[in-house]
Protein backbone atom coordinates (compact mmCIF):
# COMPACT_ATOMS: atom_id res chain seq x y z
CA UNK A 1 0.00 0.00 0.00
CA UNK A 2 1.45 3.12 -1.42
CA UNK A 3 1.09 5.93 1.56
CA UNK A 4 0.76 9.17 0.23
CA UNK A 5 1.06 12.45 2.67
CA UNK A 6 -0.85 15.39 1.61
CA UNK A 7 -2.93 18.16 3.35
CA UNK A 8 -7.00 18.81 3.53
CA UNK A 9 -7.26 22.22 2.07
CA UNK A 10 -6.22 25.20 3.96
CA UNK A 11 -2.95 26.60 5.26
CA UNK A 12 -3.10 29.46 7.94
CA UNK A 13 -2.79 32.61 6.64
CA UNK A 14 -0.50 34.48 9.23
CA UNK A 15 2.56 33.65 11.09
CA UNK A 16 4.46 35.08 14.10
CA UNK A 17 7.48 36.35 11.93
CA UNK A 18 6.69 40.10 9.64
CA UNK A 19 7.46 37.96 6.25
CA UNK A 20 4.08 35.80 7.37
CA UNK A 21 2.02 38.69 8.48
CA UNK A 22 2.40 40.66 4.42
CA UNK A 23 -1.23 39.35 3.47
CA UNK A 24 -2.64 40.72 7.10
CA UNK A 25 -1.28 43.97 6.35
CA UNK A 26 -1.80 44.61 2.87
CA UNK A 27 -5.58 43.82 3.24
CA UNK A 28 -5.62 47.03 5.90
CA UNK A 29 -3.99 49.14 3.92
CA UNK A 30 -6.02 48.17 0.73
CA UNK A 31 -9.19 48.97 2.54
CA UNK A 32 -7.46 51.98 3.33
CA UNK A 33 -7.02 52.85 0.23
CA UNK A 34 -3.20 52.75 0.75
CA UNK A 35 -2.57 49.60 -1.47
CA UNK A 36 -3.83 48.41 -5.03
CA UNK A 37 -5.54 45.72 -6.02
CA UNK A 38 -2.16 44.47 -7.81
CA UNK A 39 -0.35 45.23 -4.32
CA UNK A 40 -3.24 42.49 -2.82
CA UNK A 41 -2.70 39.82 -5.73
CA UNK A 42 1.08 40.22 -4.94
CA UNK A 43 0.88 39.61 -1.37
CA UNK A 44 -1.89 36.36 -1.78
CA UNK A 45 1.16 35.36 -4.47
CA UNK A 46 4.07 35.81 -1.96
CA UNK A 47 2.08 33.72 0.94
CA UNK A 48 0.80 31.42 -1.38
CA UNK A 49 4.36 30.34 -2.30
CA UNK A 50 5.40 30.24 1.26
CA UNK A 51 2.66 28.15 2.14
CA UNK A 52 3.66 25.80 -0.34
CA UNK A 53 7.01 25.90 0.49
CA UNK A 54 6.39 25.12 3.72
CA UNK A 55 4.19 22.27 2.92
CA UNK A 56 6.87 20.34 0.98
CA UNK A 57 9.16 21.13 3.76
CA UNK A 58 7.32 19.27 6.21
CA UNK A 59 7.48 16.81 3.52
CA UNK A 60 4.24 16.06 2.26
CA UNK A 61 4.04 13.98 -1.08
CA UNK A 62 1.03 15.98 -2.66
CA UNK A 63 -0.01 20.05 -1.75
CA UNK A 64 -2.57 22.49 -1.71
CA UNK A 65 -2.47 26.66 -2.11
CA UNK A 66 -3.56 26.68 1.42
CA UNK A 67 -6.25 28.10 -0.06
CA UNK A 68 -4.45 31.46 1.13
CA UNK A 69 -6.55 33.85 -0.97
CA UNK A 70 -10.18 32.49 0.37
CA UNK A 71 -12.19 34.36 2.78
CA UNK A 72 -14.17 30.78 3.48
CA UNK A 73 -15.09 27.86 2.30
CA UNK A 74 -18.37 29.22 1.00
CA UNK A 75 -17.76 33.07 -0.62
CA UNK A 76 -14.90 32.83 -2.41
CA UNK A 77 -17.00 30.65 -5.44
CA UNK A 78 -20.41 31.96 -4.62
CA UNK A 79 -19.54 35.56 -4.92
CA UNK A 80 -17.87 35.00 -8.33
CA UNK A 81 -21.55 33.46 -9.38
CA UNK A 82 -24.19 35.31 -11.31
CA UNK A 83 -27.31 35.55 -9.38
CA UNK A 84 -25.12 35.57 -5.97
CA UNK A 85 -24.57 38.46 -3.24
CA UNK A 86 -23.00 37.82 0.07
CA UNK A 87 -24.56 38.20 3.17
CA UNK A 88 -23.65 38.63 6.65
CA UNK A 89 -21.28 36.32 8.74
CA UNK A 90 -22.81 33.06 10.17
CA UNK A 91 -20.69 30.83 12.58
CA UNK A 92 -18.75 27.73 10.64
CA UNK A 93 -20.32 24.61 11.84
CA UNK A 94 -19.01 23.88 15.51
CA UNK A 95 -15.79 26.33 14.68
CA UNK A 96 -14.48 29.83 15.80
CA UNK A 97 -14.49 30.63 12.38
CA UNK A 98 -17.10 32.47 9.96
CA UNK A 99 -18.29 32.76 6.76
CA UNK A 100 -20.11 35.10 4.50
CA UNK A 101 -23.62 33.87 3.48
CA UNK A 102 -24.28 33.52 0.00
CA UNK A 103 -27.67 34.62 -0.98
CA UNK A 104 -29.55 33.79 -4.06
CA UNK A 105 -30.84 36.65 -5.39
CA UNK A 106 -31.12 35.51 -9.24
CA UNK A 107 -30.53 32.60 -11.42
CA UNK A 108 -26.92 31.33 -10.43
CA UNK A 109 -24.89 31.18 -13.44
CA UNK A 110 -21.03 30.64 -14.20
CA UNK A 111 -19.48 33.76 -15.87
CA UNK A 112 -15.90 32.97 -15.61
CA UNK A 113 -13.10 30.77 -13.99
CA UNK A 114 -12.97 31.16 -10.84
CA UNK A 115 -10.02 28.77 -8.95
CA UNK A 116 -8.11 27.85 -12.45
CA UNK A 117 -5.41 31.33 -12.38
CA UNK A 118 -4.95 30.10 -8.82
CA UNK A 119 -4.05 26.26 -9.85
CA UNK A 120 -2.17 27.17 -12.70
CA UNK A 121 0.08 29.67 -10.03
CA UNK A 122 0.52 27.34 -7.47
CA UNK A 123 1.45 24.64 -9.70
CA UNK A 124 4.49 26.91 -10.84
CA UNK A 125 6.13 27.21 -7.71
CA UNK A 126 5.58 23.43 -6.44
CA UNK A 127 8.13 20.92 -6.76
CA UNK A 128 5.52 18.35 -6.39
CA UNK A 129 1.70 17.80 -7.62
CA UNK A 130 -1.20 20.78 -6.37
CA UNK A 131 -4.33 19.45 -5.47
CA UNK A 132 -6.98 21.73 -6.12
CA UNK A 133 -9.81 22.22 -3.44
CA UNK A 134 -13.76 22.91 -4.83
CA UNK A 135 -16.27 23.43 -2.49
CA UNK A 136 -18.97 21.15 -3.76
CA UNK A 137 -22.56 22.27 -5.22
CA UNK A 138 -24.56 21.06 -2.26
CA UNK A 139 -22.79 21.96 0.13
CA UNK A 140 -22.96 25.58 -1.16
CA UNK A 141 -26.81 25.50 -1.84
CA UNK A 142 -27.52 23.88 1.89
CA UNK A 143 -25.50 27.38 3.45
CA UNK A 144 -27.29 29.50 1.41
CA UNK A 145 -30.33 31.48 1.80
CA UNK A 146 -32.79 31.93 -1.19
CA UNK A 147 -33.95 34.89 -2.74
CA UNK A 148 -35.56 33.89 -5.84
CA UNK A 149 -38.38 32.21 -6.72
CA UNK A 150 -36.58 30.11 -9.26
CA UNK A 151 -35.80 27.87 -6.12
CA UNK A 152 -38.76 27.20 -4.69
CA UNK A 153 -37.68 23.86 -5.08
CA UNK A 154 -34.04 22.81 -2.94
CA UNK A 155 -33.15 20.09 -5.73
CA UNK A 156 -33.30 23.05 -8.44
CA UNK A 157 -31.05 25.06 -6.25
CA UNK A 158 -28.20 22.14 -5.78
CA UNK A 159 -28.53 21.35 -9.61
CA UNK A 160 -27.36 25.35 -10.78
CA UNK A 161 -25.06 25.15 -8.17
CA UNK A 162 -23.65 21.62 -9.71
CA UNK A 163 -23.59 23.31 -13.22
CA UNK A 164 -21.71 26.08 -12.19
CA UNK A 165 -19.47 23.49 -9.85
CA UNK A 166 -18.56 21.23 -12.64
CA UNK A 167 -17.45 24.12 -15.00
CA UNK A 168 -14.61 25.02 -12.16
CA UNK A 169 -13.95 21.10 -12.34
CA UNK A 170 -13.74 20.70 -15.84
CA UNK A 171 -11.05 23.52 -16.19
CA UNK A 172 -9.23 22.09 -13.34
CA UNK A 173 -8.94 18.61 -15.06
CA UNK A 174 -8.21 20.41 -18.47
CA UNK A 175 -4.99 22.03 -16.95
CA UNK A 176 -3.83 19.11 -15.90
CA UNK A 177 -4.84 18.63 -12.23
CA UNK A 178 -4.77 15.33 -11.35
CA UNK A 179 -6.69 15.67 -7.73
CA UNK A 180 -9.45 17.30 -7.74
CA UNK A 181 -11.28 17.65 -4.40
CA UNK A 182 -14.58 18.08 -3.46
CA UNK A 183 -15.59 19.64 -0.12
CA UNK A 184 -18.70 18.60 1.43
CA UNK A 185 -19.02 18.87 4.91
CA UNK A 186 -23.00 19.84 4.93
CA UNK A 187 -24.19 16.37 3.83
CA UNK A 188 -22.98 14.86 7.51
CA UNK A 189 -25.45 17.36 9.05
CA UNK A 190 -28.56 16.05 6.60
CA UNK A 191 -28.91 12.95 6.71
CA UNK A 192 -32.91 13.02 4.36
CA UNK A 193 -30.84 14.44 1.14
CA UNK A 194 -28.10 11.86 0.51
CA UNK A 195 -29.88 10.94 -3.21
CA UNK A 196 -29.94 15.00 -4.10
CA UNK A 197 -25.86 14.72 -2.89
CA UNK A 198 -24.94 12.17 -5.11
CA UNK A 199 -26.77 13.36 -7.42
CA UNK A 200 -25.09 16.67 -7.93
CA UNK A 201 -21.60 14.64 -7.43
CA UNK A 202 -22.68 12.76 -10.60
CA UNK A 203 -22.80 16.13 -12.52
CA UNK A 204 -19.19 16.71 -11.52
CA UNK A 205 -17.53 13.18 -12.59
CA UNK A 206 -19.09 13.56 -15.97
CA UNK A 207 -16.47 16.19 -17.03
CA UNK A 208 -13.57 15.51 -14.31
CA UNK A 209 -11.95 13.68 -18.22
CA UNK A 210 -8.55 12.14 -16.91
CA UNK A 211 -8.74 13.47 -12.75
CA UNK A 212 -9.62 11.94 -10.38
CA UNK A 213 -12.14 13.48 -7.60
CA UNK A 214 -11.73 12.94 -4.16
CA UNK A 215 -14.91 13.88 -1.93
CA UNK A 216 -14.53 14.79 1.14
CA UNK A 217 -16.26 15.18 4.47
CA UNK A 218 -15.42 16.69 7.60
CA UNK A 219 -17.21 17.97 11.02
CA UNK A 220 -19.16 15.17 12.25
CA UNK A 221 -19.42 11.55 12.57
CA UNK A 222 -19.17 9.87 8.70
CA UNK A 223 -19.71 6.20 9.91
CA UNK A 224 -23.43 6.43 8.97
CA UNK A 225 -22.54 7.82 5.52
CA UNK A 226 -19.88 5.50 4.77
CA UNK A 227 -21.36 3.10 2.77
CA UNK A 228 -23.37 5.49 0.80
CA UNK A 229 -19.99 7.13 -0.32
CA UNK A 230 -18.15 3.81 -1.08
CA UNK A 231 -21.50 3.29 -3.69
CA UNK A 232 -20.80 7.41 -5.14
CA UNK A 233 -19.06 8.03 -7.92
CA UNK A 234 -16.13 9.86 -6.27
CA UNK A 235 -12.65 8.38 -6.84
CA UNK A 236 -11.19 8.73 -3.89
CA UNK A 237 -13.57 9.17 -0.64
CA UNK A 238 -11.82 11.45 2.43
CA UNK A 239 -13.41 10.96 5.88
CA UNK A 240 -13.08 12.95 9.25
CA UNK A 241 -12.05 10.04 12.01
CA UNK A 242 -11.87 12.87 14.85
CA UNK A 243 -15.89 12.49 15.64
CA UNK A 244 -16.13 8.43 16.33
CA UNK A 245 -13.38 6.59 18.17
CA UNK A 246 -14.83 3.18 16.86
CA UNK A 247 -15.22 4.78 12.78
CA UNK A 248 -11.47 2.77 11.83
CA UNK A 249 -12.48 -0.48 13.23
CA UNK A 250 -16.14 -0.42 11.40
CA UNK A 251 -14.13 0.68 8.18
CA UNK A 252 -12.28 -1.79 8.55
CA UNK A 253 -14.52 -4.49 9.28
CA UNK A 254 -16.84 -3.21 6.32
CA UNK A 255 -13.37 -2.86 3.89
CA UNK A 256 -13.21 -0.16 1.09
CA UNK A 257 -12.99 -0.62 -2.56
CA UNK A 258 -11.85 2.61 -3.02
CA UNK A 259 -8.71 5.07 -2.06
CA UNK A 260 -9.43 6.69 1.68
CA UNK A 261 -8.44 10.03 2.54
CA UNK A 262 -7.23 9.05 5.84
CA UNK A 263 -8.34 12.01 8.12
CA UNK A 264 -6.65 11.09 11.63
CA UNK A 265 -4.30 14.17 12.06
CA UNK A 266 -6.66 15.99 14.13
CA UNK A 267 -7.13 19.06 12.44
CA UNK A 268 -8.44 21.53 15.04
CA UNK A 269 -6.29 20.51 18.10
CA UNK A 270 -2.87 22.08 18.57
CA UNK A 271 -1.54 19.00 20.56
CA UNK A 272 0.69 16.72 18.45
CA UNK A 273 -0.61 13.49 16.99
CA UNK A 274 0.34 10.40 19.38
CA UNK A 275 2.25 8.55 16.47
CA UNK A 276 1.81 4.97 18.21
CA UNK A 277 -2.18 5.78 17.96
CA UNK A 278 -2.17 6.80 14.40
CA UNK A 279 0.29 3.66 13.23
CA UNK A 280 -2.74 1.29 15.10
CA UNK A 281 -5.50 2.70 13.00
CA UNK A 282 -3.50 2.11 9.99
CA UNK A 283 -2.37 -1.16 11.14
CA UNK A 284 -6.15 -1.84 11.30
CA UNK A 285 -7.56 0.38 7.62
CA UNK A 286 -5.00 -0.12 5.13
CA UNK A 287 -5.48 -4.39 5.36
CA UNK A 288 -8.73 -3.64 4.46
CA UNK A 289 -8.41 -0.83 1.69
CA UNK A 290 -8.33 -1.80 -2.20
CA UNK A 291 -6.75 0.61 -4.72
CA UNK A 292 -2.87 0.46 -4.11
CA UNK A 293 -2.65 3.85 -2.35
CA UNK A 294 -4.20 5.80 0.31
CA UNK A 295 -3.95 9.65 1.49
CA UNK A 296 -2.62 10.38 5.23
CA UNK A 297 -3.76 13.87 6.06
CA UNK A 298 -5.54 16.35 8.44
CA UNK A 299 -9.11 15.49 8.97
CA UNK A 300 -9.78 19.14 7.71
CA UNK A 301 -8.08 22.71 6.58
CA UNK A 302 -5.37 23.93 9.03
CA UNK A 303 -6.82 27.16 9.29
CA UNK A 304 -8.10 26.78 12.85
CA UNK A 305 -4.27 26.26 14.47
CA UNK A 306 -1.66 28.78 14.60
CA UNK A 307 0.85 28.58 11.65
CA UNK A 308 3.80 26.66 13.37
CA UNK A 309 1.50 24.60 15.02
CA UNK A 310 -0.24 23.78 11.42
CA UNK A 311 3.62 23.30 10.24
CA UNK A 312 4.57 20.66 12.94
CA UNK A 313 1.38 18.59 12.14
CA UNK A 314 1.86 18.04 8.77
CA UNK A 315 5.50 17.30 9.65
CA UNK A 316 5.00 14.75 12.25
CA UNK A 317 2.04 13.05 10.06
CA UNK A 318 4.75 13.31 7.21
CA UNK A 319 6.99 11.43 9.17
CA UNK A 320 4.67 8.79 9.94
CA UNK A 321 4.00 8.23 6.50
CA UNK A 322 7.52 7.75 5.35
CA UNK A 323 8.34 5.65 8.55
CA UNK A 324 5.14 3.15 8.35
CA UNK A 325 5.48 -0.25 7.14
Amino acid sequence: MNLIATNAGSYPRIGDTPDKQVLRRTITQWEKGEKSGEDLAAAEKEMTKLAISEQLEAGLDLVTDGQIRWYDLLSHIASKLEGIKINGLLRFFDTNSYYRQPVVSGEIKHKKTILLDDYRFAQSVSAKAVKPVVTGPYTLARLSIVENGRYKSFEKLVEDYSVAVAEEVKALAGAGAAIIQIDEPAILKNKEDVDLFSSALRLLVNVKGNARLALYTYFGDAAWLYRTLQESPADIVGIDFTYNQKLASMIAHDGSRKPLGLGLIDGRNTKTDDEREVRRDLDLLLPAIKGGSCYLNPSCGLEYLPRDRAFMKLKNMARIAANYK
